[in-house]
């Protein structure tokens, strides 16, 4: 099989740009992409990026992932940030030992798995070869488009903390509440997993910390050549998603403003006025910077990986604070490109305030919020262990 290039799949994404866009009221409304979205994304490949290539993937680097995820947010929010999610999900999956890699990708190579991050919490019962397990996690984005789900478990143990692993659950084997009510990122369909006593093989159960350290020689799959903290490259996708929407969102305003008047000035149109030339100077800037940072999280990622070696705790600390940055600076983009077009761009049949609402949602992901990634990198900056405020590092 011959496996497309880094330019080939972001123009892949590109061709998608119209049809994401003309879906993307559908998939709000509905909660969910829509079944053409999800169909158009997988003949495209691009849900393969992240799968092993000796099960029928692309093993991609993740500046392709964030590239990819880019050019569909520009379409669509949503449907890039669940490409986003379900590729991260897939290299989770492609971690865990060949008998399970087997089982998700043996009969289909477009099978996706879901990844969820949160705190485990669930009943865990060890048994002879695996675990049943009973719980809920919410907030799992993809778990409507997947086959599979990744989520973490605590095992219990003698020792004052548990055994913290990831279980790996065929979707058909778990139930899907429906919570997902929010203002933005609604296409996401991010609703919560629930386990009832759901065996989970000692193949399909794979312990936490080595891959949050990218130490998985011997622990894991050992064909796959990428290693590095998941934390690294979970949140890739996600702000590539947010530029994306950022980046729709600035060209939307360009493209309207030779048409549109500047309410109570003698203007011809808006691009006649500095106020919007300085506005529109404002968002550019700070949509660029955040596509520079991004791609150094991106980079930094890859370049270790080539050379073998785990990225050290500030390092990755940084990728945190980095990602929250992006988000950061996205969100304020698009905060002024608003404010540029007008009170219009609140009105439900104008794509800005979709924009606006899935930036806002996004950006505040529990990753990139609440000041924790800013301690998170202090800490390490002064010497610290920054894992004793976040096990997300």
């Amino acid at each position: 099989m011959k496996i497309p290039d880094r330019p080939e799949l972001v123009a892949r994404a590109d061709a998608l740009r119209e049809l994401l866009w003309d879906d993307a009221v559908e998939c709000e409304r509905e909660r969910r992409l829509s079944d053409r979205v999800v169909t158009a994304l997988t003949e495209a490949g691009l849900l393969r990026l992240q799968t092993p290539r000796r099960l029928g993937g692309y093993e991609t680097d993740m500046r392709t992932l964030l590239d990819v995820a880019i050019a569909l947010g520009r379409g669509c929010p949503s449907a890039a940030w669940i490409a986003g999610v379900l590729n991260a999900g897939n290299f989770m999956a492609g971690l865990f030992p060949h008998g399970a890699g087997d089982e998700v990708w043996g009969d289909d190579p477009d099978a996706r798995a879901a990844l969820v991050l949160g705190m485990p919490s669930p009943a865990v019962e060890l048994v002879e070869g695996g675990a049943v397990v009973s719980g809920e996690w919410a907030y799992v984005s993809g778990c409507l488009h997947a086959q599979w789900v990744s989520a973490l478990i605590a095992v219990p143990t003698d020792a004052d903390r548990p055994d913290v692993r990831f279980a790996l659950m065929p979707v058909g084997e778990v139930a899907v509440k429906d919570t997902w009510y929010f203002a933005g990122m609604r296409g996401t369909g991010s609703n919560t997993v629930v386990a009832d006593r759901v065996f989970v093989p000692e193949h399909r159960l794979v312990s936490y910390l080595p891959i949050l350290n990218g130490e998985t020689d011997g622990v894991v799959d050992p064909a796959l050549p990428y290693r590095n903290s998941l934390t690294g490259l979970f949140a890739i996708g996600l702000i590539g998603a947010l530029i994306g929407g950022a980046q729709a969102a600035l060209d939307f305003v360009r493209a309207k403003g030779p048409n549109r008047p500047v309410a109570g000035s003698t203007y011809r149109d808006q691009t006649q006025s500095p106020t919007f030339q300085l506005d529109l100077a404002e968002a550019t800037s700070k949509i660029d910077t955040a596509k520079l940072v991004a791609a150094r999280i991106a980079d930094t990622v890859d370049e270790l990986a080539r050379a073998g070696v785990n990225a050290d705790l500030t390092v990755r600390a940084r990728n945190r604070l980095e990602s929250t940055q992006v988000g950061r600076l996205c969100r304020e983009a698009v905060d002024t490109l608003l404010t540029a077009h007008g009170s219009s761009a609140f009105n439900e049949s104008n794509p800005l305030q979709r924009l606006w609402r899935d930036i806002n949602v996004g950006s505040r992901h529990a990753g990139f919020g609440m000041g924790i990634p800013e301690q998170v990198y202090g800490r390490a900056l002064v010497g610290g262990d920054p894992r004793e405020i976040s096990f997300i590092v």
